[in-house]
């Protein structure tokens, strides 16, 4: 009885190990990131389509493309996602690639610096039980703001190197 009873347990955690792997590997990636700011929105795309949709927060002045440093705005554009910290003040953080050059032309063009540090990111650190005071407002210095539980989401999702459209 006690061999049957192992070749039992063995036979099933073989199962639950296929299982897993794949699930695991039927793990959807984003090809794309799309935020549209008037909806407070930021979609996943994969194969054109939005898989995921999350509620998110801007900088606190929202309308308009960022064009100094200080204006809180959040950039509009083609990015990409270049680079991520995970020991940012805020939980998680995907750097946003702003400013390109056409970014720091037009500022200088005005004699301002377009500013940086644009990124898309959690709660800052240790608010987590104040989430509801930042869901969906517009709080940033010009970054895309999410839940904590989202931003550890998309965090997984989204690699570097992903394209992020900033539309108005």
């Amino acid at each position: 009885m006690g061999l049957v009873m192992v070749r039992v347990v063995l036979f099933l955690s073989f199962l639950v190990l296929i299982v897993s792997q794949a699930t695991y590997a039927k793990e959807i990636f984003a090809e794309k990131v799309l935020v549209l700011k008037s909806k407070r929105e930021l979609q996943l795309i994969t194969n054109g389509k939005a898989f995921k949709i999350y509620d998110i927060g801007l900088g606190q002045q929202p309308l308009g493309h960022k064009k100094r440093e200080g204006d809180s705005r959040t950039p509009e554009g083609h990015y990409v996602v270049d680079f991520r910290n995970p020991n940012s003040k805020f939980t998680l953080s995907l750097h946003i690639n702003y400013p390109k050059p056409e970014d720091i032309n037009q500022a200088r063009g005005s004699g301002v610096s377009p500013g940086g540090d644009i990124f898309i990111h959690g709660l800052p650190t240790g608010m987590k039980y104040f989430g509801s005071l930042f869901h969906k407002n517009d709080w940033t210095d010009g970054c895309i703001a999410l839940s904590n539980k989202n931003i550890r989401e998309i965090w997984r999702l989204v690699k570097n190197g992903t394209p992020i459209e900033i539309r108005p």
